[in-house]
């Protein structure tokens, strides 16, 4: 485990780090260029167009997840008849790949064989619904198809959470007349704080590497409207055969979730060392 953890992640990390600053291009190669590469990155409208298409995604995601999670094992957890089998079409979603959810999508979003034929046939013949094809919304599109995928897992994890409070919570709530939303508010959510971290850092993995969504969906069009940094990194390091800038690319995603998790992780443990 030692050998994995500095072979695998810290030297190839630092290796990835190093060919950064370097003019690599089909293969590494030593010779050094200082900041050139990360010059051409922030140059480049297709990489900013990259971080705001995962700022979107990932503000979005992480809202709606958390929300639509909390709210299913909510009503889940309220002894709802036939539990196990709407847990099990919720839950299914994530057992596809995201090739397969993305594939399904596309056609479910496609205005020549999806929603928007399905509407028009009714009658309503100018209803427009095509958010892949339109620059301005593609990456809710995409979105949706991760909430779709996604947000079954997390009502798992959010109803085990559930089934951990004790139920002497609930019913001393009840005697004092306290509301089901207070009591949720005030005292459910404050003791599943360990679930919401650990959903927490489950989804934002999943933003920072999304990629097979947007490939089976867009391949990043219209143009390059729906870019993500993965996608960047992949198309420059195997499709343009310029690694260094796919290194660039890659070590800028690195630095990005590092300035949230070493805050997050100090305020974390710090808190804990104090208590």
């Amino acid at each position: 485990m030692v050998f994995t953890a500095v072979g695998v992640f810290v030297i190839a990390t630092l290796w990835t780090v190093y060919h950064s600053f370097t003019n690599s291009r089909m293969l590494p190669k030593s010779e050094f260029i200082g900041l050139a590469q990360y010059e051409r990155l922030w140059n480049s409208d297709r990489w900013y167009m990259s971080i705001e298409n995962l700022a979107i995604y990932g503000a979005c995601s992480l809202i709606f997840s958390l929300v639509i999670g909390f709210m299913l094992a909510a009503l889940l957890d309220q002894k709802t008849r036939f539990e196990n089998t709407f847990r099990t079409i919720f839950l299914y979603p994530f057992a596809l790949s995201f090739i397969v959810t993305g594939l399904v999508w596309q056609w479910i979003l496609n205005p020549d064989y999806g929603v928007q034929k399905i509407v028009r046939s009714l009658g309503f013949d100018s209803f427009v619904f095509n958010p892949l094809y339109n620059m301005d919304i593609v990456i809710y599109g995409i979105l949706a198809a991760g909430l779709w995928q996604g947000t079954g897992f997390i009502m798992c994890l959010m109803l085990a959470g559930l089934r951990g409070i004790d139920q002497e919570i609930w019913k001393a709530a009840r005697i004092d007349g306290i509301p089901m939303w207070k009591t949720y508010i005030q005292i459910v959510i404050p003791m599943m704080r360990p679930v919401f971290i650990t959903t927490l850092v489950i989804i934002a993995a999943g933003i920072i590497k999304v990629y097979d969504l947007v490939v089976a969906q867009t391949s990043g069009g219209p143009g390059i409207s729906s870019e993500v940094p993965a996608k960047y990194v992949y198309d420059y390091m195997f499709g343009a055969q310029n690694l260094a800038q796919g290194f660039a690319a890659s070590t800028m995603m690195l630095v990005s979730v590092l300035i949230v998790l070493i805050p997050f992780t100090y305020l974390e443990f710090g808190r804990r060392k104090n208590a």
